[in-house]
């Protein structure tokens, strides 16, 4: 069992139906010839010869079909990874040297590294602190990001590097009158040709249609004389092992950049996995063995001249909808590109720039996640606010202070919203013991002689402050006539040291102003922490109540019996 759990394609190989053969065949054919120009044109944005989106291409793909937990998903070379491997990089080497080559390569081993030691730590959860519009504003911008720095080869002009989009445009601008009418109708025609084919079913490898036709194009009306750019001779062959430089400099180097790929990758990967795995029934999808299986896969792949790669979206997709029922069809694309590197590279000599940065334009562009802002802006308007400011610090600053500022907004707003949890006075619904938010609902019964508050949250020391202020708020809004306070304790899932101590501050606060403290719909794993600090004695066994009601009805028992005594001693 245990030997599954590391091995997942022990789950499905070895009861392999030959019914699935079709799908995984079919699938597996589709993304391999997607995976062709994509791979060269993800290359290209991370700043490396084509040859080397074919190289991450394969090795990487049959590793995750033996660790990795999805079986649909399909892994390889992404925009965005892509991109924030020239980011990272960019600053150390000059693009396309050997330098920057091994960089790049290394940079896969360290990612690698990063995700197996998380997985094999179950430290999956990490991901949970960057939030969903976080990831939203994030990839919409470097999107544009990505897009944008394609315009040159669109153009067909030189344009500085950069990765803010307002200096790419305003370069872009300035050369308006240098750019290479031949090279931007094939660019935007190959644009066309992947849109209009997606439309029509997203099956169908519109970027290899497009690929076709620029090189069709390019050779049949001998653009290149006309300044159009080509691809060039690609190196045929498969990669060869080498060993990554593994020195201390580029470990320390490359240390920060491999951290937020492998983190930002895993949530990429992750996200499509699991939605996918939502259609398929028959297997799980584990996040800790997902990270141990995107690590494997990123290390060999650097022995194998890969740079980092991660489940892609648009992949996923088109291998779901092709048929795809195992990791076999995983399997069966990196043979695709296996057998192209060995005798097909030839054919992409006459391959235009502009066609890959057509294929790249369509990929990312769908990225922009506009329906998500609006949403939020109906639905939550913090959440909003979250994505706009990391949309725009992303354009601002930069992708690497992106992935940043998106961090911090996620831990701060975990922060706010632990600190500040939700707190509720509750009354009395007539006619049946049960209680509601007064703010929420009306008409409800308020006593003057009682206070009842829920408190939603774990109580621990960040919170511990809110939660005595809030308290301490009510009671002296009530007075003197407060007789009775009861904690609804139903929404309290937990409490450290410092949330003892501050209940009790409020015991004591209550017993001062001879108002009876009462808790209610303790939890058993609250009431085992009350037990062992000894606070349970402090508030006695007779305080605890199962519902609100029976506290209720314990104190109006007991004010009847004192009434009763009152009146016996009154008369006597």
């Amino acid at each position: 069992m245990q030997l599954k759990k590391f091995l997942p394609i022990l789950e499905w190989l070895p009861t392999y139906k030959t019914e699935n053969l079709k799908g995984d065949l079919s699938a597996g054919l589709t993304v391999g010839v997607m995976l062709i120009p994509q791979g060269m044109a993800y290359a290209m944005i991370a700043g490396l010869p084509p040859i080397y989106g074919l190289y991450a291409s394969t090795i990487p793909l049959i590793l995750y079909a033996i660790f990795g937990t999805s079986r649909q998903l399909a892994v390889g070379p992404v925009a965005m990874v892509s991109l924030l491997t020239a980011t990272g990089i960019g600053a150390l080497a000059q693009g396309g040297t050997e330098t920057y080559i091994m960089l790049a390569i290394t940079l896969a081993l360290f990612v690698g590294l990063i995700q197996f030691l998380l997985g094999a730590f179950r430290l999956g959860f990490l991901v949970n602190f960057l939030s969903h519009p976080v990831i939203s504003g994030f990839t919409s911008a470097a999107a544009l990001i990505i897009g944008l720095s394609q315009l040159k080869h669109l153009l067909g002009v030189k344009l500085e590097r950069s990765h803010y989009i307002h200096e790419i445009l305003l370069d872009a601008v300035s050369r308006i009158g240098e750019v290479n009418l031949a090279t931007l109708i094939i660019g935007m025609l190959g644009i066309a040709l992947i849109m209009s084919v997606k439309r029509i079913n997203k099956a169908i490898p519109g970027p290899l249609l497009a690929v076709i036709f620029g090189i069709l194009a390019v050779w049949g009306l001998g653009l290149t004389e006309q300044g159009v750019k080509i691809v060039g001779e690609v190196p045929g062959g498969l990669p060869s092992f080498a060993i990554p430089d593994l020195s201390m400099h580029n470990f320390s180097t490359l240390l920060p950049i491999a951290l937020a790929i492998a983190l930002v990758s895993f949530m990429e990967s992750i996200a499509v996995a699991k939605a996918i795995q939502a259609k398929h029934k028959n297997y799980k999808v584990d996040a800790n063995q997902e990270l141990i299986g995107l690590g494997i896969a990123n290390i060999g792949g650097s022995f194998f001249q890969s740079y980092p790669v991660t489940g892609g979206f648009s992949r996923t997709a088109v291998n779901d909808q092709a048929g795809a029922k195992t990791g076999l069809a995983a399997i069966i694309s990196a043979v695709l590109i296996a057998l192209t590197l060995l005798f097909l590279t030839g054919l992409f000599y006459y391959l235009p720039n502009a066609i890959l940065a057509s294929v790249i334009m369509v990929a990312v562009f769908g990225l922009i996640d506009i329906k998500e802002a609006v949403h939020l802006w109906h639905a939550d308007r913090s959440d909003f606010w979250m994505l706009i400011a990391t949309f725009a610090g992303t354009l601002a600053l930069g992708i690497e202070q992106g992935i940043l500022i998106g961090v911090v907004l996620s831990i701060a707003i975990i922060i706010f919203r632990t600190t500040m949890p939700h707190f509720a006075v509750l009354g009395k619904i007539p006619g049946k013991p049960h209680y509601k938010n007064i703010t929420r609902f009306d008409n409800l019964e308020v006593r003057e002689d009682a206070l009842i508050m829920r408190f939603d949250a774990r109580l621990y020391f960040a919170n511990v402050n809110y939660f005595k202020e809030k308290i301490e708020s009510e009671i002296a809004r009530k007075g003197d006539k407060l007789k009775l306070f009861i904690l609804d304790a139903n929404s309290i899932n937990g409490m450290d040291s410092s949330g003892m101590h501050a209940l009790e501050e409020i015991v004591g606060l209550c017993r001062e102003a001879g108002v009876e403290f009462n808790m209610a719909s303790v939890k058993g794993p609250v009431r085992d922490i009350l037990v062992k600090g000894g606070l349970d004695e402090k508030i006695g066994e007779a305080n605890f109540f199962m519902r609100i009601q029976h506290a209720i009805d314990n104190f109006d028992e007991k004010d009847k019996q004192r009434y009763e005594r009152y009146v016996l001693q009154t008369n006597e």
